[in-house]
């Protein structure tokens, strides 16, 4: 079985600041860290591999400090880790990142499960999952709450989530399977964990490596641009009614009839 984990780093969001000059994120001095969703994906694959055996390769698109993330993957457990850096791969929307990953899994080949959290924190798509399957042409199931069996016939049967409850369903292997926090409880990294992540080699892929169309990936390949990021301004003003349901509902009432909100009482 040959799994492969496809993660982001992001912004720890506690720590999240915006340049009011230049309406950009603030990153310098903010901690990054593995998008939560995704962690739940690596424990999955992990688990994956415990039960059926083969290999788990963690994959991820970013600048050079993303070795940090893949280095705690591997001291999960993960047995390979490749970035994908260049600085043709800056500004990607959803489109274009998807677009890459897809083509570094398809360098990596004969992959049968790829899993990704269900969506990144910093973005809140949900959109790179599917766009990966699209562009590899695999079926694709979104929101895993569990993976119920693999069988010989190499078909897999999960529960996805629903608003409502849970739904199963049956996909043939290659699959790509965005997961859920509910589908399991991501593990701590181990002693001999850490020191494997300390002495791994982290493969690097660029533009040039993958032998990729300039026009497909980064700012290029990006139909959606964010022009700025900025914080919506607190509103002003406002009345806070207290006291009883019944005394504060009339209140609110003769508030809005003075304020030309709300139409007056019809006669008769």
């Amino acid at each position: 079985m040959k799994i492969v984990v496809c993660i982001k780093q992001v912004p720890d969001t506690t720590n999240v600041k915006i340049n009011p000059e230049t309406n950009t994120l603030i990153r310098e001095g903010v901690e990054s860290i593995i998008n939560p969703f995704d962690m739940y994906a690596i424990e999955e694959a992990l688990r994956v591999k415990e039960k059926h055996g083969g290999s788990v390769t963690v994959l991820s698109m970013g600048p050079p400090q993303v070795e940090d993330s893949l280095r705690e993957a591997v001291s999960l457990g993960v047995d390979e880790a490749i970035l994908l850096t260049d600085r043709g791969f800056a500004g990607a929307d959803t489109l274009a990142t998807s677009f890459t990953l897809a083509e570094g899994i398809r360098k990596i080949g004969d992959v049968d499960i790829i899993f990704m959290g269900k969506q990144a924190i910093d973005g809140d798509t949900g959109q790179v999952g599917p766009g990966v399957a699209e562009h590899l042409s695999y079926p694709h199931i979104t929101d895993i709450r569990k993976i119920e069996e693999i069988d010989s016939s190499k078909k897999i049967t999960v529960e996805r989530l629903l608003e409502d409850g849970y739904v199963r369903l049956r996909s043939p292997l290659p699959v790509v399977l965005t997961v859920v926090k509910e589908i399991n409880e991501p593990r701590l990294p181990s002693l001999r964990g850490k020191m494997n992540a300390k002495k791994i080699q982290i493969t690097n892929w660029t533009v040039a490596d993958m032998g990729m169309d300039a026009s497909r990936i980064g700012l290029n390949g990006s139909p959606t641009q964010v022009m700025r990021i900025f914080t919506p301004p607190k509103p002003e003003g406002g009345k806070i009614f207290e006291g009883e349901a019944q005394e504060t509902v009339s209140e609110l009432l003769s508030e809005l009839k003075e304020s030309g909100l709300f139409g007056k009482k019809a006669e008769g």
